[in-house]
C-alpha cells in the first residue's frame, strides 16, 4: 500500500506558486503542479533535467551568480520574466546539497522595473575588472559575479557549492593571517570596511595574487554578511617584488661598496643621505631627510675646502665636466677632522640641472694604492705603513720596558705638509699649471728623504711623509730641510711660482696607540705653522706643548 502524503506535501500540491527543488549541480529534484500552469511544461518531463535548460541563455550566468531575475522560457517557447529566490540547504560539513525556492512571474510593471534594475547591475558587474561577492557563516558565498570563472578558472556554481571553498584555496602560507581577518569579521558586533591581501591558487594551479576590499554588514537578528570586490593583482605585485628585490640587490652592493648614498633635489634643495652617508661623517641620529641640502654640506665641509668643493659641482653643473669628484675634510661628529671624496652625476631637463645624486666615500677606507697625478703612494697606503711602524714601537717598547734606547731602530716621525700658495697658483695660473707644481713638489719631497721612508699625497695639495729609524730630534732637522727645499721659488712653463710649505711634525716619543692619533697630532702642529706662518710646528710629547720652528731662508 503506497505511502500516505504528508500535511506538507498536501500544501505544497496546492499552492498556486509554482515550488522549484534542485540539487547542487542544478539538476531538479522536485516540482510542485503549479509549475506546469506557470510554465506549460509537464512536471515528469522537467523533473531530472537542469534548471538552466528553461533559462534564457543570457541569463545562465546571472542565476548561477546569484540573481533571482531572469527569463524563463515556457512550453510555448516564449519567454516571461520570473522571480526565483533559491535557499540553499547544507550537510553536516556545511556544503550545499540541494536549493528550493518558489517561482514567481512578474507583472509587467514590475517587469520593466525589475528588468531595467537588472540591465544596470549585470553592466555594473561587467565594468568591474574583479569579482563581486557576498558571504555569510554557514552558507558561504550566496553571491559571485561571473567573473570569477574568467579570472580564477571556477564556475560559479562550483565555488557557491562549498561553503569552504575560498579557504581551501587560499594560499597556505596566507591562509592563517586571512582566516584572522575572516573570523573576525563574521563575528564583528558592528559594521566596519576591511582589506585583505593574499594569494589564491586558480583552477589552472596558477598562484593569483588577490586584493580584496570588503565590508561587513551587521544587522540585527541575522548572520553577519560580508560583501567584496576581488582583484586581481598579480602584475602589480610581482611589479613590487622585483622593485623590492632591485633594492635590496642596490642596498647590498652600496654596503659592499661601503660608501653613502645621496640624492639632492636642486629645486627644492632637498637632501636625502643614506644611513651609511650619516655613519661616515659621525651623525648617525640626524635623519635621512635635510630641506636646505647645501646648508647641511657646508656644515660639514672645512671652511678652508668649501670653495673647492663649490668649484668642483658648479663646473659640472655648468656642462664643463660630465661629472664630478672632489676630496675635502669634513668635520667629523666626533669632532676629528676626515678625509672624504664627494662624487656624482646631475640630471639636467631643458638645460637646466634638476636633481644630484652619487655617493660619499672615507678617503682611510677606499682609494688606490698610488696617486696617478703625481705617482706617489695614496692614503690607504701611507696609513697601513704607518700601522705597521705603530706596532713594531710599540712591541719593541713592551720588549725594553719602555726604556727608549738610542738609535732605535723603531723610532719614526709623521710630517704633514699643506702647500701655503697652491691655491693662487690655481687661480691665477690654472689647474694645469697647479697639477704641474703637485708633480715638482713631489719629486722634491722624494729628493730630500731616504729609500727607508714614504712620501704619500693624501689629497689636494696635502703631503705626508712617514719617516722610520728615526729619533725625535732628527725628524726635526729633517722638517726644516724637506721645508727649504719646497721653499725654493718653482719654474712652471714661463712662469716662476713660490709655493712653500707649512710642515706638522710627531714622533713616535708621543707614545700614541693609534695611526689617527698621530695623524691629529701632526694635522694640529701644522695648522698652527700655517696659521702663524711659522714653516714648521714638532708636536712635544710634554704636555700636548707646540714646539715651533722657522724656515731656513731658501737660497
Amino acid at each position: 500500500m503506497p505511502a500516505l502524503p504528508t500535511p506538507s506535501d498536501q500544501l505544497l500540491q496546492l499552492l498556486p506558486e509554482a515550488v522549484v527543488q534542485t540539487d547542487a549541480a542544478w539538476t531538479i529534484t522536485y516540482l510542485n503542479p503549479a509549475w506546469k500552469t506557470l510554465t506549460g511544461h509537464p512536471v515528469d518531463e522537467a523533473l531530472g533535467r537542469s534548471l538552466l535548460d528553461f533559462v534564457h541563455p543570457d541569463d545562465t550566468a546571472a542565476l548561477r551568480a546569484g540573481m533571482p531575475v531572469f527569463r524563463l522560457r515556457r512550453a510555448d517557447a516564449d519567454y516571461r520574466w520570473m522571480r526565483l529566490q533559491l535557499s540553499p540547504t547544507t550537510d553536516a560539513e556545511e556544503r550545499v546539497i540541494s536549493r528550493q525556492g518558489v517561482l514567481i512571474e512578474l507583472t509587467e510593471i514590475g517587469e520593466q522595473v525589475l528588468m531595467d534594475d537588472r540591465q544596470r547591475f549585470l553592466r555594473l558587474l561587467e565594468r568591474i575588472d574583479g569579482v563581486v561577492w557576498e558571504a555569510e557563516l554557514g552558507v558561504g558565498n550566496t553571491f559571485l559575479s561571473p567573473q570569477v570563472e574568467r579570472l580564477f578558472g571556477y564556475a560559479v556554481e562550483e565555488w557557491r557549492a562549498d561553503p569552504g571553498f575560498w579557504r581551501a584555496h587560499v594560499h597556505p602560507d596566507d591562509l592563517p593571517d586571512a582566516l584572522v581577518i575572516d573570523e573576525a569579521a563574521y563575528h564583528a558586533t558592528h559594521s566596519y570596511a576591511y582589506e585583505m591581501s593574499y594569494r589564491l591558487i586558480a583552477k589552472s594551479g596558477q598562484v593569483v595574487w588577490v586584493r580584496d576590499l570588503c565590508r561587513v554588514d551587521v544587522e540585527p537578528g541575522r548572520p553577519n554578511r560580508m560583501i567584496g570586490l576581488m582583484i586581481d593583482v598579480t602584475r602589480q605585485k610581482h611589479t613590487e617584488l622585483e622593485l623590492l628585490q632591485s633594492h635590496n640587490r642596490y642596498a647590498l652592493a652600496t654596503r659592499g661598496s661601503n660608501d653613502g648614498i645621496w640624492d639632492w633635489n636642486l629645486q627644492t634643495d632637498v637632501l636625502h643621505v643614506s644611513e651609511r652617508f650619516n655613519e661616515i661623517v659621525g651623525l648617525g641620529d640626524c635623519g635621512n631627510l635635510h630641506d636646505g641640502g647645501w646648508h647641511f654640506l657646508q656644515q660639514l665641509i672645512d671652511p678652508d675646502d668649501q670653495e673647492r668643493v663649490q668649484l668642483a659641482y658648479r663646473r659640472h653643473l655648468s656642462g664643463d665636466r660630465p661629472n664630478f669628484s672632489v676630496d675635502f675634510r669634513a668635520r667629523h661628529g666626533s669632532g676629528r677632522l676626515v678625509w672624504l671624496n664627494w662624487r656624482g652625476v646631475a640630471q639636467f631637463e631643458n638645460g637646466v640641472a634638476v636633481r644630484m645624486a652619487g655617493s660619499l666615500s672615507d678617503l682611510a677606507e677606499r682609494g688606490s694604492s698610488y696617486d696617478a697625478l703625481t705617482n706617489l703612494p695614496g692614503r690607504p697606503l701611507f696609513r697601513d705603513r704607518l700601522e705597521h711602524a705603530i706596532a713594531l714601537h710599540h712591541d719593541g717598547a713592551s720588549k725594553r720596558g719602555d726604556t727608549p734606547t738610542q738609535g732605535d731602530p723603531t723610532m719614526f716621525a709623521v710630517l704633514v705638509l699643506d702647500l701655503d700658495g697652491f691655491k693662487a697658483v690655481n687661480d691665477t695660473l690654472g689647474h694645469h699649471a697647479g697639477d704641474q707644481l703637485l708633480q715638482q713638489v713631489a719629486r722634491r719631497l722624494e729628493s730630500c728623504v731616504r729609500a727607508i721612508d714614504l712620501v704619500a699625497r693624501m689629497s689636494g695639495d696635502e703631503f705626508n711623509v712617514l719617516l722610520e729609524s728615526v729619533d725625535h730630534a732628527g725628524a726635526t732637522d729633517r722638517a726644516h730641510q724637506i721645508a727649504a727645499a719646497l721653499a725654493t721659488p718653482y719654474q712652471i712653463g714661463t712662469h716662476t711660482v713660490s709655493c712653500p710649505a707649512s710642515i706638522g711634525v710627531v714622533s713616535s716619543q708621543a707614545g700614541f696607540a693609534t695611526t689617527d692619533d698621530y695623524l691629529r697630532a701632526a694635522d694640529a702642529a701644522m695648522y698652527r705653522a700655517k696659521s702663524q706662518r711659522l714653516g714648521v710646528c714638532v708636536y712635544s710629547e710634554s704636555g700636548g706643548a707646540i714646539e715651533s720652528g722657522t724656515v731656513p731662508s731658501s737660497t
